[in-house]
């Protein structure tokens, strides 16, 4: 499997991500006034520039973005990164298979300086339009509709993963939702007829309730419990990314076995799943989100535990200090939660996200939601919010209160590589009262630790999902 640097521009971290981790794109004046949201006097305005949560909800919330610097051309230009082979980068001998078909293909995201443009028509050789009889697009309006990519669809059987934006696909019977995140999602709403959606309890409610897809098409299955579907046994299994996601194992009636990993980050604990250890899996489907070698993670839990600790050490030196967390449609609720459990306060966020967080039937979380902001220093707003200008504005509404603004941007994305797993190296950025970290907090697996979870599997399938980053190998 050979893998080649994108040659396309360096996109790196700034301070641009929307509410759900998308790059920030240019609203029109229409958009800002749709974003405008008045909750009375317990949910405050957040201004129209960053975007609404919830007008952004319904097409949105990922973890894979990146933020966008401002003036790329003062940036040095990086030494780009040859992958010839993954299993010798990976430092393992992969097998001889003369046999076997091409499995994976590459999508990315090109960006020029003034739109991003999807470039997922590289595989249209592959992936053509073919016309759409009657009105079998859920988007309406557009005669042609594309073909399910065959990396989405499970071999030998009548089963697709996250390909709900190819609308009615041929000899599919069961459509798989790995997560609930905009770019596995995209293609389901209220219009949805094509058939059985397969998802975990929580992921089910989330579409249901937001996405107002009928109830009579989603069929919730529990982790770890083995369901037999069309003949298909079929294992939701955690996926250590965000709420309700999932890892799909699929065991065929010969003994092939298929795991399509959604969106993951990959742990010690899943190479012992019993279902992984007993039953060898002959193809993976993987997130390769983070897949470059100079993603090397700290662990989830020393990142909380540095976020706690710098907490306190501002509200001591600062008792005034209003704490506020970014965070995506879902996703990074840990965060926030290790610093209200550590400092015993309440939680506050707009009614939206409220309304969202309260349908995971959390009781951890759910008990410890406000409504009213003067009520706790711990604020959760849309990652978008996290720039000194934004912070500041929002800081006036409670000047009576407080008196400054301590920020956690938690996203792979700030990784550096200059302070790596060293986290009391990471410098925050700092203008007047206002004091933001980025901190590498990621719901993804980081190079090593996808390398760990591979070494067991001889077969790779990468799902490349559209990405602002050129670092991304490209798979030929």
């Amino acid at each position: 499997m050979q893998l080649v640097q994108d040659e396309e521009e360096d996109i790196s971290v700034a301070e641009s991500l929307d509410d759900d981790g998308l790059p920030s794109l240019e609203l029109s004046p229409e958009s800002k006034d749709r974003g405008r949201e008045q909750n009375g006097n317990k949910d405050r305005v957040i201004e129209a520039a960053e975007g609404s949560f919830v007008s952004d909800f319904y097409r949105s919330g990922t973890d894979w973005s990146c933020l966008l610097e401002k003036n790329t051309q003062e940036r040095p230009p990086e030494r780009k990164l040859k992958q010839t082979n993954l299993f010798e980068l990976w430092g393992f001998k992969k097998p001889d298979d003369s046999n076997a078909k091409p499995r994976v293909s590459s999508l990315s995201l090109k960006r020029t300086r003034t739109q991003w443009i999807s470039v997922e028509s590289v595989n249209d050789r592959m992936n053509p339009k073919v016309p759409c009889l009657g009105n079998r697009s859920n988007g309406g309006g557009n005669n042609l509709r594309r073909v399910c990519p065959f990396y989405k669809k499970i071999p030998e059987t009548s089963f697709t993963v996250d390909a709900f934006r190819y609308g009615l696909i041929e000899g599919c019977s069961g459509y798989f939702l790995s997560h609930f995140h905009c770019d596995h999602y995209a293609g389901l709403s209220k219009r949805w007829s094509y058939g059985s959606i397969y998802c975990t309890p929580l992921t089910a409610r989330l579409v249901k309730k937001f996405l107002l897809v009928n109830p009579s098409f989603v069929h919730p299955l529990e982790l770890d419990i083995e369901y037999v579907i069309d003949g298909i046994k079929v294992t939701m299994l955690e996926a250590n990314h965000c709420p309700g996601a999932a890892l799909v194992h699929f065991r065929l009636e010969n003994g092939q076995c298929y795991l399509h990993t959604g969106d993951f980050r990959a742990c010690k604990l899943m190479q012992s799943y019993p279902l992984l250890v007993n039953h060898r899996v002959n193809v993976l489907y993987l997130d390769t989100t983070y897949c470059n070698p100079k993603y090397r993670f700290p662990s989830k839990e020393d990142v909380l535990d540095f976020i706690v600790k710098t907490t306190k050490n501002s509200l001591k030196r600062h008792p005034k200090t209003l704490i506020v967390v970014g965070a995506y449609s879902i996703g990074k609720e840990c965060v926030y939660l290790a610093i209200s459990e550590a400092l015993g306060v309440k939680i506050y966020t707009n009614a939206s996200r409220r309304r969202i967080l309260q349908s995971f039937d959390w009781t951890q979380l759910s008990g410890k939601l406000c409504s009213c902001g003067e009520e706790t220093p711990l604020h959760i707003l849309p990652i978008s919010s996290l720039r000194p200008e934004t912070l500041a504005e929002y800081l006036k509404t409670y000047k009576h209160k407080f008196t400054a603004v301590l920020a956690f941007r938690p996203t792979g994305w700030t990784y550096s590589e200059a302070s790596g797993n060293q986290l009391d190296l990471i410098k925050p950025s700092t203008r007047g009262n206002i004091m933001i970290y980025g901190v590498p907090y990621s719901e993804h697996s980081s190079f090593l630790e996808l390398k760990e979870f591979v070494q067991e599997w001889l077969k790779v399938s990468p799902q490349w999902k559209v990405s602002p980053t050129s670092t991304r190998p490209r798979v030929n």
